[in-house]
């Protein structure tokens, strides 16, 4: 049953439609400056098309600056294609915990006045996965300039750009190929640009979204039903260097969860893989120990949770969002404790990583060095069933990449700690008093600012923890 599985995984991989990749078309980057710093330089140089999808692009001083470069060019290029779209609900509120003020999209709306371009077609689209944040939000990822695209699991604000001090690490892969550049804009404009339920944000007047419900249910279904990249110069799987972009949204005929599914069932050697919140989904958690059992390698690099995004310091007023870091961290230690064996004999090795008061945001898939997963999804089950999603599948059979893909491994490792014990890591009795309180777990209620990421940590682990 096992090997029917494999081999029926092995030629579902194998169907899939690739583009052909040159090893000098990509260049893997390192840090938030070398991704902004590519971003200005994209931009300035751009002078056909700049389509941008990303969860958010905040009003701060890395939004602003960022802005201006593309109105900038804008006004330099009239006839400059730029659409830029974000979550529709996450575009008309503020970050967690912010004060109540005016939007990111009164914002956008405040920044096409400035710049006097109101004849114009609009830049900014709020998409709307679904009638609540809740239930699903935009979470594919890509910037497209010109021919090149720009992948990271990385939203524009400050602490993703590094503008100041602090910064939220993740991965960016730059590759410069038409046709792939292409497919993701043609997806864009086939697909998420459906007007019925898609609004410009950069607009005084946007409707209410209990106006456009219907609307919004319509779109994500045939979103789940019908969405795909198309590839017009595709070719098959083969012995030589390939891309395949991918897609996924809503739990059953899912291409991009069956893609990772897959992938996990294909290692022959070792897996490796990157999420900042350790909550598989199931069929992922069941993979894993069956590889493990196989004596297959497997490395997990997690965020440890002081590099969590709402992880709160002990000595800050503690709000419900900050036990969040711990909910994820009690998972791990679950899961470290279970397959203690393995990290003991090294087939199971966890890395947590941590860089001062810095966060951790990276997403990936590593096989074999056979094959690359460039992804926003978190693998976990939000992914897996609510939020919109997309990846780059890199097939690499000669391992053209592999000193650029060490490289970035390299530097992700960087500042991880290997555990070589579960019981390094803290337990409830250890946590600040606020969060270990039974009455503080009990009561926890998944927001929908906190939901954007954790409403998929089940009854289940939070009536563990209260054990």
């Amino acid at each position: 049953m096992l090997i029917n599985k494999a081999k029926r995984a092995e030629q579902n991989l194998k169907n899939l439609p690739f583009l052909p990749l040159q090893a000098e078309q990509v260049e893997f980057l390192f840090s938030p400056l070398e991704f902004k710093a590519q971003i200005i330089e994209l931009i300035r140089q751009a002078k056909k098309r700049i389509y941008v999808t990303a969860l958010y692009w905040q009003k701060d001083e890395a939004g602003q600056e960022i802005l201006n470069e593309i109105y900038r060019v804008k006004q330099d290029h009239p006839e400059l294609d730029v659409k830029i779209l974000v979550d529709w609900h996450r575009g008309q509120r503020n970050l967690l915990g912010a004060e109540k003020s005016a939007t990111n999209a009164d914002w956008y709306c405040e920044q096409r006045q400035t710049y006097q371009l109101p004849d114009e077609p609009n830049m900014f689209f709020g998409v709307p996965i679904n009638t609540r944040e809740v239930f699903g939000v935009l979470h594919i990822k890509g910037f497209i300039f010109d021919d090149t695209v720009l992948y990271s699991g990385a939203s524009i604000n400050n602490v993703y750009l590094q503008q100041q001090d602090k910064y939220r690490y993740d991965r960016y892969q730059k590759i410069h190929n038409a046709a792939l550049a292409d497919s993701m804009v043609n997806f864009i404009n086939d697909y998420l640009l459906d007007f019925s339920a898609v609004h410009p944000l950069d607009v005084a007047n946007r409707p209410r979204t209990k106006e456009i419900r219907s609307a919004i249910k319509a779109y994500r279904k045939n979103l789940s039903a019908h969405a795909e990249y198309q590839l017009e110069s595709a070719v098959g799987f083969s012995d030589v260097l390939t891309i395949s972009p991918l897609f996924g949204l809503g739990a059953s005929g899912n291409e991009l969860n069956q893609v990772i599914e897959d992938l996990f069932l294909q290692v022959q050697e070792k897996l490796v893989i990157c999420t900042p919140y350790f909550n598989f989904p199931r069929t992922l958690r069941s993979k894993l120990a069956r590889l493990l059992e196989q004596g297959k390698r497997v490395e997990i690099i997690v965020g440890d949770k002081v590099a969590n995004d709402f992880y709160i310091p002990p000595e800050q007023p503690f709000k419900m969002a900050g036990a969040l870091p711990y909910l994820y961290e009690s998972n791990l230690r679950r899961f470290c404790e279970k397959f203690d064996a393995y990290i003991k004999n090294g087939h199971l090795t966890v890395r947590l990583w941590k860089d001062g008061d810095n966060t951790y945001h990276l997403k990936g898939v590593w096989v074999d060095n056979q094959y690359i997963l460039l992804t926003g999804n978190n693998l976990n089950p939000r992914a897996w069933r609510l939020d919109a999603e997309n990846g780059l599948l890199i097939h690499d059979p000669k391992q053209e990449l592999l000193p650029q893909v060490e490289k970035e491994l390299s530097h992700i490792r960087q500042h991880t700690k290997v555990l070589q014990d579960y019981s390094e890591l803290e337990e409830l009795t250890q946590y600040p008093e606020p969060v270990q309180s039974q009455n503080d777990f009990i009561n926890i209620k998944i927001s929908r600012q906190m939901s954007a990421y954790c409403f998929d940590l089940t009854q289940k682990y939070q009536l563990t923890l209260r054990k």
